[in-house]
C-alpha cells in the first residue's frame, strides 16, 4: 500500500467513524464513507500487544489490502478497526475475514 493511500490526521478517521457505514465480525469492524479517493486507516488497540505485534498485524493487513484491491470496492475511504482476538488468527485466516467484510461493503453498494 502506498503511503499516499493511507489516512494519518485524526480528523479524517473520526469523520469517517462518525459519519460513515459500518460492517463488522468477529475480528474487524470497517467504517466506510463514499468518496473520490480510495484511503485506508488502520487501527489496532495498544492491548492486543507490543508494538512489534501491532505493526507486524498492520503490515499484514496492508499486504492483504495490497494484493486483493481488484476486489476491493473503488470509491471508498475506509477505517479498519482491528479487534484484540485477531491475534488467534494465521494470515489466511486474517485474510478470509477481512475480504469477507470487503465483499460485503461491495456487495451492498452494487445494491443502490
Amino acid at each position: 500500500m502506498k503511503k499516499r493511500e493511507i489516512i494519518k490526521k485524526n480528523d479524517d478517521f473520526s469523520l469517517i467513524i462518525n459519519t460513515g457505514k459500518k460492517v463488522k465480525n468477529d475480528y474487524y469492524s470497517i467504517f466506510y464513507k463514499e468518496s473520490a479517493t480510495n484511503l485506508y486507516g488502520i487501527s489496532i488497540p495498544t492491548k492486543t500487544g507490543k508494538a512489534v505485534v501491532r505493526n507486524k498485524i498492520k503490515r499484514q493487513i496492508k499486504n492483504i489490502i495490497d494484493h486483493n484491491k481488484k476486489y476491493i470496492q473503488k470509491t471508498n475511504d475506509y477505517v479498519i478497526i482491528i479487534k484484540r482476538n485477531i491475534t488467534e488468527l494465521t494470515y489466511q485466516q486474517k485474510e478470509k475475514y477481512l475480504m469477507q467484510l470487503m465483499l460485503k461493503i461491495g456487495e451492498t453498494n452494487e445494491k443502490k
